[in-house]
């Protein structure tokens, strides 16, 4: 395969990231086909054209149709709002097309599970969900030395992900405020804590104590189309509707290793733009993480000397997963972004995609990894409806 042609539907703050991430996939780690950025798709057309000028695509269009007509497109990121995930990857599935599609994988439970068996159906293809975070350096380094013991016996892992996007009442109604509890804070950023958790700590066996809180309660409509919604406000006078889903989320865990588990999100956590959060606590040491300080893991353990015991600083290096051939300057000190975590994601997707199999990232979650989130996520709600009751994960 000597050219594999890109395509991404959804020209907002996450659908820049991800077309950003295909045409920086070459630069880091082994070498790939070439990967031609052929459209950008955004039903608001300036937000396409403005994306595809940025990021050097071929041409932008405001249905992603299209791209499923054309026949010279290998692979297509789906960045859109959740409810739309099921249809375009059907569509672009029964085309013979590779999906990579952002969490959650998808606007319901039901559409969720359809989309897994999508999957299923086309073996040929590779279908991921985006959880990027598995691609951090820090949380991956976290994940290592929890599986090879150097923690001892895991018995508690915290978890949070506090974000501002919503702190603010005049921030305008989008899709990410519409749909049942649950699917707001909960499914954008609480999607992330879950599968970070599992990547440490191994599977979710059963949640409780669920509480779910809608804080601002209406936000007002704006005409026209909003990207992103940061910075955006409306006018005192505007028009109102409804918020309908979850500001706010926390529930308890259960790992299948008898591991607890104490989880909370937030989009309107105030002057917290973007505070993720993890703490692995085990019986021979305790290691912490934060995207405030991606660069970097705190660790305590038995190997301080005498007196000298309590967390100290770690800076990822080379040997840390991920760091070595994932920058052009690969030394401790340099640090991380969360951007970076994209391009890694395309770079393992266009290889399972070319069958590249030697030296290879681990490949990215599939779809059946993503309904199974999605699973967890609709137990938590569950346990909310019933008043923080437990639920078993199946």
């Amino acid at each position: 395969m000597e050219q594999i042609s890109v395509a991404v539907i959804g020209a907002g703050m996450a659908g820049r990231t991800h077309a950003n991430a295909w045409r920086q996939a070459q630069t880091v780690y082994g070498p790939l086909p070439k990967i031609r950025l052929a459209v950008i798709a955004d039903m608001h057309l300036p937000f396409a054209q403005d994306a595809a000028a940025h990021y050097g695509y071929e041409r932008a269009v405001s249905d992603w149709h299209e791209i499923a007509e054309d026949p010279s497109i290998d692979v297509v990121s789906i960045v859109v709002g959740n409810a739309l995930h099921r249809e375009i990857a059907q569509a672009m599935a029964e085309r013979g097309k590779h999906v990579l599609c952002e969490k959650p994988l998808a606007g319901t439970l039901e559409d969720a599970q359809a989309m897994a068996e999508i999957e299923a159906a086309h073996p040929d293809q590779v279908f991921a969900t985006g959880f990027t975070f598995r691609r951090n350096a820090g949380v991956a380094m976290l994940a290592k030395i929890a599986a090879d013991g150097s923690l001892g016996t895991i018995g508690h892992i915290d978890a949070h992900y506090w974000c501002d996007y919503g702190a603010d009442p005049q921030v305008p109604m989008a899709w990410r405020y519409r749909g049942p509890m649950g699917s707001g804070a909960l499914g954008d950023v609480g999607s992330h804590l879950v599968d970070s958790a599992e990547l440490i700590g191994g599977p979710i066996v059963e949640v409780s104590g669920a509480q779910l809180a809608t804080i601002i309660q209406e936000r007002p409509v704006l005409e026209g189309a909003v990207a992103g919604g940061r910075g955006v406000s409306a006018a005192a006078d505007a028009p109102r509707e409804a918020v309908e889903n979850d500001d706010v989320a926390t529930f308890t865990a259960r790992f299948a290793s008898g591991a607890l588990g104490t989880f909370s999100c937030s989009r309107v956590a105030y002057g917290m733009p973007n505070d993720k959060a993890l703490s692995v606590m085990g019986s021979e040491g305790t290691a912490m993480w934060s995207l405030a300080r991606t660069g970097e893991i705190r660790i305590a353990d038995s190997s301080s000397p005498t007196g000298l015991g309590g967390l100290r600083q770690v800076l990822a290096s080379p040997e840390f997963p991920y760091f070595r051939d994932g920058s052009s300057m690969a030394f401790a000190g340099v640090g991380l972004n969360q951007i970076e975590q994209f391009t890694y994601q395309a770079h393992a997707f266009i290889q399972q995609v070319a069958g590249i199999t030697d030296g290879a990232l681990p490949a990215n979650a599939t779809f059946a990894d993503g309904y199974r989130e999605m699973r967890i996520l609709e137990a938590v709600a569950q346990s909310a409806r019933s008043g923080g009751g437990a639920v078993a994960i199946d």
